[in-house]
């Protein structure tokens, strides 16, 4: 693998995959072990990590009426509104124990906005937050950037189209078997959405083989 490839790791925490009462992806455990083997084959490895406040506008909790998974809007942006989850300072914010962690050289923590939302890694919804992730990639002349981790369907998904538009001299993997959507029909339609955004699709064999044909995507 090139010294130019970071592996950014996107919200692989207990609130997304052991804590019942938060928001478990389905199936998300699967991915920890993927990753782990990815890990020693990256040069730069970074992790993303959802840390919201008590009372993020992002939870139903926080709108009488509303229960999880209802849709609205906040601050002008279309919403769903989710399980309490990831909240500063408890269990299901943590990074899962399972994650090699030892082999995470920065967390990028986002969603700390309570009147907005943050899928993306690099920026909140509204693109009034961002995270840095951008620059500290840039920094380290990153050519290629492969996701792996949770959800397909929003913090990938959203994570990739910003690599894709803020590092447009990089090109973005998303390594498939090593992501889980929280809804089927809505990963299907990211993975559609990715793919016509120029952002190859690859599973974690072909990384691990080192077989990953990729060319500048004009």
């Amino acid at each position: 693998m090139s010294e130019n490839s970071a592996l950014v790791v996107v919200d692989v925490q207990n609130g997304f995959i052991s804590e019942a009462d938060e928001l478990p992806v389905p199936g998300g455990a699967e991915v920890v072990p993927i990753i782990n083997a990815l890990m020693p084959l990256f040069a730069i490895r970074v992790a993303t990590q959802d840390w919201h406040p008590k009372d993020h506008l992002s939870f139903a909790s926080q709108h009488p009426g509303k229960k999880p998974f209802d849709r609205g809007v906040l601050g002008g942006l279309p919403q769903t509104f989710w399980p309490d989850h990831c909240v500063q300072g408890t269990r299901g914010a943590e990074l899962h124990p399972g994650l090699d962690q030892t082999r995470i050289q920065a967390v990028i923590r986002k969603g700390y906005d309570p009147l907005v939302d943050s899928y993306s890694g690099f920026s909140d919804n509204a693109g009034r937050n961002p995270t840095g992730l951008d620059g500290y990639l840039r920094a380290r002349e990153v050519t290629r950037i492969y996701l792996a981790g949770l959800a397909l369907d929003y913090c990938v998904r959203w994570s990739s189209l910003d690599a894709r538009r803020l590092l447009p001299e990089a090109l973005v993997f998303v390594i498939v078997d090593a992501t889980r959507p929280v809804d089927r029909q809505t990963g299907t339609e990211a993975l559609r959405e990715l793919a016509q955004a120029r952002i190859h699709l690859v599973q974690s064999g072909e990384v691990r083989a080192g077989i990953v044909q990729a060319t500048a995507l004009e």
